[in-house]
Formats: C-alpha cells, sequence, structure tokens
C-alpha cells in the first residue's frame, strides 16, 4: 500500500510540474501574439523556473528514496539538462532577447512538456499496475 501512495504522490507532483511548463508555454505564446509586452512574459517566466527545476530534482529524489530506480533513471536526463541551464546560468530568459530566442525557448518547453507527459504516462501505469498487484497479490 505504501508504493501506491508513492505512486499518487509522484502523480501529483508530475501534474505541477506539467502545470509551470504550460505556464511558461502560454506566456511565451502570449507574446508571440502580441498579447502582452516581453517585460512581463520574462518576469512571469522567470518567476516559475526556479520552482520547476526544484519540483523535478525532489521528484527525482523521491524515485531514489522510493527505490524506483526506473523511474529515477528515466528522469535523470531532465534533471541533468536543468542543472546544465541552472550552471551555464541559462535557465532564465532576458528580456532584450526574448524575441532572438523565441523559437528556442518554445521547442525547449515543448520537449520538457513531452517528456512530462510521458513520464505521467509512466507513473500511471505503475500506479494502476501497483493497485492491481495489491488487490489481487
Amino acid at each position: 500500500m505504501a508504493d501506491l501512495f508513492a505512486w499518487l504522490i509522484s502523480f501529483f507532483i508530475l501534474i505541477a510540474l506539467l502545470v509551470l511548463v504550460t505556464y511558461q508555454l502560454m506566456c511565451l505564446a502570449d507574446l508571440e501574439f502580441d498579447y502582452i509586452n516581453s517585460y512581463d512574459s520574462t518576469s512571469r517566466i522567470n518567476m516559475v523556473a526556479m520552482p520547476e527545476f526544484i519540483t523535478q530534482a525532489v521528484l527525482c529524489c523521491f524515485y531514489l528514496i522510493t527505490g524506483h530506480w526506473m523511474m529515477a533513471l528515466f528522469c535523470s536526463p531532465y534533471l541533468y539538462f536543468n542543472v546544465r541551464l541552472y550552471r551555464q546560468r541559462k535557465h532564465l530568459v532576458d528580456v532584450t532577447e526574448i524575441f532572438n530566442q523565441l523559437s528556442w525557448e518554445k521547442k525547449q518547453r515543448l520537449v520538457k512538456l513531452f517528456y512530462l507527459v510521458i513520464t505521467l504516462f509512466l507513473s500511471v501505469f505503475w500506479m494502476i499496475y501497483t493497485s492491481l498487484d495489491d488487490h489481487y497479490g
């Protein structure tokens, strides 16, 4: 039963990550269609960049602590990418360069979004599998 709760916690963490990345994509789309100025868009994106990185690191550590090694390995490239962005100081969006980097920023967040959706599906699969195994096993 504890394993099922671990999958539920990871499910909610993944939903939070999906919300953060989707919010960033919405801010970039608003900027692209000129609904918002570049300063407001970058400040909103930069406001949620670190919470996204921290939440993803917590999720990867949570998988390690609970003994879900394959999910931790699956989450490690995303964590490595975030750590690399942070160490290179490219994790924040520059207000003066946002229009030049708009395509790259959108592609980067779309890849993150698809990666998180795949991780969410794997997590739901293992949650259902664990639930059925506890029920019938």
